[in-house]
């Protein structure tokens, strides 16, 4: 057994590890929990074609250019989760929940002078809470095939790591850990190099692996539109979003031996990841809306990429318990105690392209909106999920990110999603329903990311206020994988659940 002394000071190595992988970017670029007015989300998010509404900012910001009067919005809601996960065979569920808000903020409508065919200029200040990060996830099951710590072993072959001292403080986020605490071991010649390194684990005779994930924070998005009004026949806009991101979350893996015996050199080891993101993006959305006849409406939108920077801060730990091979007890050793801080990177991550297409038929559409009795509404949208890009800021992490946006592009693919809604009007009482299907983005057949949204809810106006109420029930189908090998079998984690986003919305027309 290699002697070692657990490091606790600062070691004069590099101060940063790249930690981004595959599923961030669907992170920032994957939106499909309902967000909105209660009134948008009600009918689904089909607003592409139709607009009339604040939320229409966020989607094909031509839509505002129909609001005729000014109009300010709150919209304060509650989410909940209840997720169920599938590990090599074994379920378990977790439940959460938070609150939440949707589209809230203001539009000024301007009606243009003289004999313009210009109608009319709309400008609308919208807040949105974009994607709500705040869930938990739990999972567990028996592997015999592989072990986490095994990644460890393949970072030291792969980077061919031949001297155990440098193994032990050049990978403060990894392998150091685990070959400070025990947990991996170099085969050692004659003269003291490594020509290998293996796992106390036990994976030939089974491991309990098990994990708790905890997430928080959210993606704010600060919009800013304009839209004109040419002739009541045809709309044009465009909107400004700065989109303000914190993510934290703090995940713990355990695995611990399968069998009885007190004699192998392994009871179980943990490692936990702390991992906080903060940075904001840009983009730009575009679209218009014509109507042919004034019942029909034709909608199309695009959005730019969100071009993100972004910075990470982050610490992992090791706690080994080996049966007293290295001595009574449990050792830890966390990237702290090697570094003297906790780990900083900046880098950049480009979203794909959007586009969304539109239709909407209104019923009884007349200049007295008494007299409308409702609408359906339908979008679809495309996007390339393997599209999306990251890279740092100075070069620094070599071909880590190249390689990275490869995989990207090879476990992503492009997607077409569907929403449709509509309304039924009774004076000053509306009834709305909308569903939403947004397909699998994951090019692996053994994972499935599909999600559909139900909605329904209620409206009142009257003498230019208004209240609405939405609840949208979401089918949650998602994968990830907890560890990647390149030689050796590892497997997904298969989340099949159900989120529940509770909207209320208030609203002043002046």
């Amino acid at each position: 057994m290699m002697k070692r002394i657990l490091l606790s000071g600062f070691v004069f190595l590099s101060l940063y590890s790249v930690a981004q992988d595959p599923q961030d970017a669907l992170r920032y670029s994957r939106f499909t929990t309902p967000v909105g007015t209660a009134r948008s989300m009600a009918i689904g998010g089909a607003l592409t074609g139709l607009g009339g509404d604040l939320s229409s900012a966020y989607g094909n910001p031509a839509g505002l250019a129909l609001f005729k009067t000014n109009e300010l919005v709150l919209s304060p809601g509650y989410t909940f989760y209840n997720n169920k996960s599938n590990y090599l065979g074994t379920s378990d569920k977790e439940d959460k929940s938070a609150f939440n808000f949707g589209t809230s903020g203001f539009i000024i409508a301007t009606p243009s002078s003289g004999r313009s065919n210009w109608k009319n200029w709309t400008f609308g200040v919208a807040v949105n809470k974009l994607a709500n990060f705040n869930n938990k996830v739990t999972y567990n099951g028996l592997n015999d095939k592989s072990s986490y710590s095994e990644k460890y072993l393949e970072e030291l072959i792969n980077n061919n790591v031949t001297d155990p001292n440098k193994a032990a403080q050049d990978y403060p986020f990894g392998p150091s850990l685990a070959i400070n605490t025990y947990l991996v071991e170099p085969e050692l010649d004659a003269n003291g190099d490594a020509t290998g390194y293996y796992t106390m684990a036990t994976p030939q005779t089974g491991v309990n692996q098990e994990q708790v994930i905890e997430t928080k924070g959210g993606i704010t998005d600060l919009n800013f539109a304009a839209a004109g009004n040419l002739g009541d026949k045809f709309y044009i806009g465009g909107s400004f979003s700065w989109q303000f991101v914190n993510y934290e979350r703090n995940q713990t893996f355990k695995e611990s031996d399968n069998t009885s015996s007190g004699t192998n050199n392994f009871n179980y080891f943990t490692a936990q990841d702390y991992l906080q993101t903060k940075g904001a993006g840009l983009n730009l959305k575009v679209g218009m809306i014509y109507k042919p006849i004034e019942q029909l409406r034709l909608g199309l939108g695009i959005h730019t990429p969100t071009f993100y920077d972004l910075e990470d801060v982050y610490n992992t730990t090791v706690t080994t318990d080996l049966e007293g091979y290295a001595g009574p007890g449990t050792l830890k050793q966390s990237s702290e105690d090697l570094l003297g801080q906790y780990g900083q990177f900046a880098y950049t991550f480009t979203s794909p392209w959007k586009f969304m297409g539109g239709i909407a038929y209104v019923i009884r559409e007349v200049k007295d909106v008494t007299q409308q009795r409702g609408f359906i509404s339908a979008d679809i949208e495309y996007l390339d999920y393997g599209g999306g890009n990251f890279a740092d800021q100075n070069g620094a992490s070599g071909s880590y990110f190249s390689d990275l946006n490869n995989v990207i592009s090879n476990e992503f693919k492009n997607c077409i999603n569907v929403r449709v809604g509509g309304e039924l009007k009774f004076n000053t009482i509306m009834v709305r329903a909308g569903f939403g299907y947004f397909s699998n983005p994951y090019n692996d057949p053994d994972v499935d990311g599909t999600r559909m949204n139900i909605s329904g809810g209620l409206g009142y106006r009257n003498k230019g206020k208004f209240i609405d109420l939405t609840y949208v029930h979401q089918i949650v189908k998602e994968g990830f994988y907890p560890y990647r090998l390149n030689d050796n079998y590892f497997a997904p984690v298969n989340m099949a659940g159900s989120a529940g986003n509770l909207m209320l919305t208030f609203g002043l027309k002046f």
